[in-house]
């Protein structure tokens, strides 16, 4: 027999996709759209109907329930594009979810007519999201860290892990820029800042994709910024500010990064849901910036066009606007891709040229990854199987590493750090808050011990997770730790506080461990649909920090959490302050590392930390009227750490900047290059951090706004040159008439540590004609990091 030209490797990708698609009937073509969550029927649960914990939940429950009523030998009849977290359902071993992929594989491509295998997608926000596999820190964490580098070799080891079991597409990273922190989903994003996360996300992108996986950007767009943070909730946000804070992220990813995959935000943007939005899908994710992949639905966001958006009659109506809009795979069940959609074709409603480009990029991701080689079989995408251990030495190394880069010191206070040699180090202390000994307020919602185990109680965590105090015992082996959690994270039970404020006040120094403890739809007080009303912290550990600090014991206050927490009622109070941003299962060594001193912080915010709970939706990027403290308000905006801001066991002074011109044209480009000397008696790191801000716009624009930055090691009593190359291009933002620009005029360069400490400055000029740019310009700033010896060279450079 002839071999089919779609199974010849020595065509190319589009000359075999093409040669597919004239031959599949329009059912073959619509099937390819859709996908099925076989492990989602064993795990259905009805949703918890307790007032306090959920909202209306009717319109998701007629979802489930459709989603579940057809087996997948009936959704395959005609072949599959996805097939849905295989491993990621249910806790699967390896070997079991092999055995899965393999089943599924099988009675997908023994139903239909060609013998199209699936895709097979999982969920990796802090690893693989799998029973066993290495929990890293959540990305809010990879934001503190802000390193590139680091986040694309995590990545890059989640792939692999992912390829070797059998997997194609990861549904990884989450793009969102924070605009509000007491939305549920903070700790999946990596800060309020677009560069930062920019530069983040191509990272992932590009680790995830070495190992041959799919990376899935989400939430496109505008997901992070529902009004008053409430998950799902509508965006009434101006063109502008989309244009120039949330999509940038979007943009990098997919023109840096190369990202093979885009997923929709479930929220509505001014009235349109992004899943029926032909401007967002097409017009600008394709048209402008030339993306040629798939997007991928969010799970049921095409059916939700109609029980919750209501801009659709119908699940069917649903599916044709869907698709219409830009949409080419529903996930994680077909409802709108199925049967209405070929009928809507077969009627004229619906034109088949749009199945047809949707299928056409699903079936080019299939040849890409080697689905359509003849050689390929369900057993060979998984032989490596039986060798991958998903939680190995060298995965929870590269967690430990992470963990130990992400953890913000805010305040060394009195007492840190406890092994210094300028004092005794102290003989008892009590450990104290409900996330000293739960491991799982380390990892953030879709971790699988936090996203899953809930339901299998008798499991554990099914990796090793060292709590706090297993970790200061280690630590501090010549101390004697005792422990007392005093409070749950949430709820109001105060029975535990006497407890804790006796043992607090019996020791030498008291350690409490407050924060979070991730879950789903109200089952949490961070993570996926656990909105929070204001920043204080959950529950009533406010309260217990409060009366620990009236004990006369010197306490320092570790607060692990997936978003940032108002605290001005303890800073000055404590002895010691440290943020921990939901730093995986290597997380309790990296705490107790960073308390005892044996490691040098030297994580910094992504976020800020506010003053008081109520001071907030509010983020660094503001005009002046939003950014200062003004006699028009009474309301002081001032953080009580700003973004960027990260102390450390050493010192660093910033000096001798230079900029290489005083003027430079409307599409030139200038460096900026400062020193940066260790002045301290301890080998560290140190971010140094440039801002720019445009004096005189035809728009308000923020203040300052990150533009560069660079993670220096320095040795004590040494220094670096760093030098940043800055395009012109870089100053562009979106002016009155829509169109994104670079204007002439002064441009305020600043560089510095943090948002809010900037001793270096200067002034460029930007001459010449106003330009207009756009899917072209430079979306990156490059910089050098140099011994101050290379000091003559890199200013003439």
């Amino acid at each position: 027999m002839t071999t089919p030209d779609w199974h010849d490797p020595t065509r190319s990708v589009a000359e075999r996709v093409s040669s597919l698609l004239a031959e599949m009937t329009l059912e073959e073509k619509v099937a390819q759209l859709g996908s099925r969550w076989v492990s989602n029927d064993m795990e259905h649960e009805e949703p918890d109907n307790d007032p306090d914990t959920t909202h209306n939940v009717a319109p998701m429950q007629d979802v489930f329930a459709a989603s579940g009523t057809v087996s997948l030998q009936e959704a395959s009849k005609h072949g599959l594009g996805h097939l849905t977290r295989v491993y990621g359902g249910i806790p699967l071993t390896v070997t079991e979810g092999a055995a899965e992929v393999v089943r599924q594989q099988r009675i997908v491509l023994e139903g239909n007519r060609l013998g199209i295998p699936a895709i097979v997608h999982e969920e990796c926000l802090t690893g693989f999201t799998t029973y066993g596999a290495t929990v890293y820190p959540a990305a809010i964490a990879w934001g503190a860290t802000f390193d590139p580098d680091l986040v694309e070799r995590m990545a890059a080891a989640i792939g692999r892990d992912m390829a070797a079991v059998g997997v194609h597409q990861g549904l990884s990273p989450v793009l969102d820029v924070v605009r509000d922190y007491r939305w549920g989903r903070v700790e999946e994003t990596m800060g309020e800042d677009p560069y930062l996360v920019s530069m983040l996300g191509a990272g992932y992108v590009r680790g995830l994709q070495s190992a041959g996986i799919i990376a899935t950007l989400k939430h496109f767009a505008g997901y992070s910024a529902a009004r008053a943070a409430r998950n799902h909730g509508p965006v009434p946000m101006g063109r502008r500010e989309l244009m120039d804070v949330i999509l940038p992220s979007f943009e990098t990813a997919i023109r840096v990064g190369r990202a093979g995959s885009v997923m929709n935000s479930y929220c509505d943007l001014d009235g349109v849901p992004a899943a029926a939005d032909s401007w967002l899908l097409t017009d600008l994710l394709r048209d402008q910036w030339g993306f040629t992949g798939t997007v991928v639905s969010d799970y049921w966001a095409v059916p939700f066009l109609a029980t919750m958006h209501k801009v659709a009659a119908d699940t069917g109506d649903a599916g044709a606007q869907a698709i219409a809009a830009g949409i080419d795979v529903e996930l994680p069940d077909t409802l709108g891709f199925g049967a209405g959609l070929v009928e809507r074709v077969r009627n004229g409603e619906v034109p088949e040229e749009l199945v047809d480009r949707a299928a056409r990029r699903l079936l080019t991701h299939k040849v890409e990854l080697g689905l359509l080689d003849p050689d390929w079989t369900p057993e060979g995408s998984v032989a490596r199987a039986a060798g991958t251990d998903l939680d190995s030495a060298e995965n929870r190394a590269l967690a430990r590493e992470l963990a130990e880069r992400s953890i913000v010191l805010l305040d060394a206070g009195t007492a840190l750090p406890l092994l210094d040699g300028s004092r005794p180090a102290p003989d008892r202390i009590a450990v104290i808050g409900p996330c000293a000994d739960d491991p799982r307020t380390f990892m953030g919602c879709y971790a699988f011990p936090n996203h899953v185990l809930p339901r299998h109680p008798d499991l554990g965590l099914g990796i090793d997770v060292p709590s706090v105090v297993d970790a200061l015992r280690a630590e501090l082996p010549g101390t004697e730790i005792v422990h007392e959690r005093g409070s749950e994270v949430q709820g109001t039970d105060r029975s535990g506080f006497a407890a804790a404020v006796a043992a607090a006040r019996d020791s030498d120094l008291c350690v409490a461990v407050v924060g979070d403890l991730a879950g789903l739809f109200g089952h949490g007080s961070s993570g996926e649909g656990c909105d929070a009303e204001d920043l204080s912290l959950p529950g009533v550990q406010a309260d217990l920090l409060a009366e620990l600090l009236e004990t006369g014991t010197p306490v320092v206050v570790v607060v692990v959490s997936g978003r940032p927490y108002a605290l001005g009622g303890v800073h000055g109070r404590a002895a010691g302050l440290v943020q921990a941003f939901m730093p995986g299962q290597e997380g309790g060594g990296a705490i107790a590392g960073i308390l005892s001193g044996r490691l040098q912080p030297g994580g910094k915010l992504p976020v800020q930390i506010p003053r008081l709970p109520g001071s907030q939706p509010s983020t660094y990027l503001q005009p002046p009227l939003g950014a200062e403290v003004t006699n028009i308000s009474n309301l002081d905006p001032t953080p009580l750490f700003p973004f960027g801001y990260g102390s450390s066991y050493t010192t660093f002074e910033l000096d001798d900047l230079q900029i290489s011109a005083a003027e430079v044209p409307t599409d030139g480009e200038f460096t900026v290059t400062v020193r940066v000397c260790n002045t301290g008696e301890r080998t560290g790191e140190e971010v140094v951090q440039l801002y720019l801000h445009d004096t005189v716009a035809q728009v308000t624009r923020p203040v300052k706004q990150l533009t560069g930055f660079a993670r220096v090691s320095l040795e004590p009593h040494t220094d670096a040159l760093v030098r940043f190359q800055v395009h012109a291009d870089r100053t562009a933002f979106t002016g009155r008439d829509l169109r994104r620009i670079v204007e002439p005029g002064d441009i305020e360069v600043m560089v510095g540590t943090s948002a809010n400490d900037l001793p270096c400055r200067g002034t460029v000029r930007l001459t010449g004609p106003l330009r207009v740019v756009g899917a072209d310009r430079e979306l990156v700033t490059p910089v050098d990091v140099m011994p101050t010896k290379d000091a003559d060279l890199a200013v003439a450079g």
